[in-house]
């Protein structure tokens, strides 16, 4: 895990988890067909648009609400490279890493970045770059341990080469 470099898809405070993955879906459990639904409750056209290695950028409390890796996992299979927030339900972004989905709070990045910018995340320094504006801002780099878990595809895989070894 070194870096991401996307257009931004831009969101408001309290992107709750049925938001994220309507609870209608709930019955799927492969992260493509989650990942046909995500975000269509706020955005009917981001399955449209997303495309691989884009990234949200969101402000307060993003994935509040239920508890359910279903979200992040839709996230992730849709070909998002990062999520960008002031800050993220505590839950939320356990699972993001569990299932190797990375995540950054920065309030200063939220707050300036905009709808349809470009952005590159270095993930070992924490550095997020608006490169449609030339701002840098720190981010929350990831501690080793979690770098090594995203850089896994999650905590089971992470698990599983450990035991390897």
């Amino acid at each position: 895990m070194k870096a991401a470099k996307g257009t931004v898809f831009k969101y408001g405070d309290n992107v709750d988890t049925d938001v994220i993955i309507p609870a209608r879906y709930l019955n799927s459990t492969t992260g493509e067909e989650l990942a046909k639904h995500c975000m269509e409750d706020i955005d009917k056209d981001f399955t449209k648009n997303v495309k691989a290695g884009d990234i949200i950028v969101a402000e307060k409390n993003f994935g509040c609400g239920s508890s359910r890796e279903h979200a992040p996992l839709s996230i992730k299979c849709a070909g998002v490279s990062c999520v960008i927030a002031k800050n993220f339900a505590r839950i939320f972004y356990r699972n993001s890493i569990n299932i190797g989905l990375p995540i950054i709070e920065c309030e200063e990045a939220a707050d300036a970045i905009k709808n349809g910018d470009i952005v590159s995340v270095d993930f070992d320094s924490g550095i997020i770059t608006d490169e449609t504006t030339g701002e840098k801002f720190r981010g929350q780099a990831f501690p080793e341990f979690m770098q090594k878990i995203i850089d896994s595809e999650g905590l089971i895989n992470y698990i599983n080469s450990s035991e390897e070894k």
